[in-house]
This record gives C-alpha cells, structure tokens and sequence, in this order.
C-alpha cells in the first residue's frame, strides 16, 4: 500500500481500531449496557429500530441543510461586505465576533415563544451556529488579497468591483469550502441542541426519549447516525472542492 492510498484508509482504520478496542473494553470489563453500549449493542439497536431511526435522522437532515443553506447565503452576503470594506469590517466584525461567543442554545427558549415548537428554532438555531465560519472565511479571502496584485489590476483599468468579482470570490473559494466543512458539523449540532429542548421528532428528540427510558444503545445509535450524517456532508464538500479549487491544492500532497 503505497501512501497516497494509506492515506486515503487511513481514517478508517483508525475508526475500526477505536471500535474494536472499544468492543474489547466493554467484553472484558463486563461493562453495563445500560450504562456504555458496546458497538455490537448499538449496532443491534441500529438495526431493530432502523425505521424509527430513518424518520428522525430524515427531519434532523432537511432541517439541518435548510439551516445551513440560509447560513451560506447571509455568511457569503455578510462576508462579502465586510471583506470589501474597512468600513464595514471595523463596524460589523467586532460585533458579530461578541454574537458568535454567546451560547447558541441560550436563545432556543426565545425563539420558542416567537416561532413555537417545531421546525422553526430548529431551522434557526442551525442557521445561528453555522453561519459565521462561513461569513469569517469569506471576508479573510477578501481582505488577504494582496496589494501589488489590486495595484497591477487598477493600472490595467479594472474597477474595484472588478477586482473582488473576478479575483477576489475565486480567491475566496478554498476558504469558502473549508467554512463549508465547519459550518456544516456546527449546523447538526445546532439543530440536534434545538431538537432536545423543543421538537417532538428528530435525533435530538430520540436522543432525550431513549435516555429517559435508559436506552443507551439507542441513544448512541442516534449519536452514530449524526455523526454518519455530518461525516457524509463533509465528504461531499471535500470532494466538490477538489473538482473546483484543484488549482489551489497542486502539489499540496506531493511529498
């Protein structure tokens, strides 16, 4: 196996030495299923509630990426502004760095008396969460394009609004995909928090019902589910950015 190709396993192995080392730990220590499942226990939790687990995993995903996909178009708009404009970035950025470091779940109550039980904190509370890696990395993209080249371009008689159209956003790219694979992991977090304390379906609902009638092993189940969910998406992202943005990633693996 050469090492390109380790590295691609690599992950994965990681994840079955993990597993059976944890199966390992729960066999030999004898340890409660009702207090840790072993893999093999949420495994058959996995498969004996597979239905209910489907219908919930389903609500938390389009929930999750309804979240997300507001999130990418205020993360681009804000991140847009802020990175074109020294102005906008002395007013906004400091502001929105303060919002950024309250907690999230804090405004779960607030937005159940405004909105209700249901899809609507859900949606909004994965949207809140996730929107400003996106916005930070899009205006960094902006803002770290170099002077000497902005210099060259207005001596060709490119405007400034040339300059961050042509140049800038596809400079961005590469940051705009990584704050994707962020902000995705943060929106299931987010809508999971949402789910626990107001919703009567998704993980995050299964997650507070299975632990309240000691479940464990359905209860981590949801947990695998969401990580498999968030896992998948990132995955996604990564291979779309390498289709689009290979040009910023030559030679970057070649050692």
């Amino acid at each position: 196996m050469n090492s390109k190709s380790f590295e691609r396993w690599a992950p994965w192995l990681l994840l079955l030495a993990v597993i059976v080392l944890w199966q390992v730990l729960c066999t030999v220590f004898k340890v409660s299923e009702f207090i840790f499942p072993s893999p093999l226990r949420i495994w058959d939790q996995l498969i004996e509630f597979r239905g209910e687990i489907a219908k919930h995993a389903w609500r938390t995903f389009w929930v999750t990426m309804l979240g997300f996909c507001i999130s990418i178009v205020v993360g681009v708009l804000l991140g847009f502004l802020i990175g074109s404009s020294r102005l906008a970035y002395s007013a906004i950025y400091p502001l929105m760095t303060a919002f950024n470091a309250l907690p999230k779940a804090a405004f779960i109550p607030i937005l159940v008396v405004w909105f209700g039980i249901g899809t609507g904190p859900a949606v909004l509370t994965a949207f809140l969460i996730s929107f400003f890696p996106i916005t930070v990395n899009i205006a960094t993209g902006l803002a770290t394009l170099e002077p000497e080249l902005e210099d060259v371009l207005r001596v060709l008689g490119a405007k400034r609004w040339d300059v961050l159209i042509k140049v800038g956003l596809p400079r961005s790219l590469p940051f705009f995909y990584a704050s994707l694979k962020v902000a995705i992991t943060l929106a299931f977090v987010g809508t999971t928090v949402s789910e626990m304390q107001a919703a009567n379906e998704g993980i995050g609902y299964l997650l507070v019902s299975a632990g309240s009638q000691m479940q464990m092993g359905l209860a981590f189940a949801g947990l695998v589910t969401i990580g498999a969910m968030a896992m998948a998406m990132y995955e996604l992202f990564s291979v779309v950015e390498k289709r689009t943005t290979a040009w910023a990633h030559r030679g970057s693996h070649n050692h």
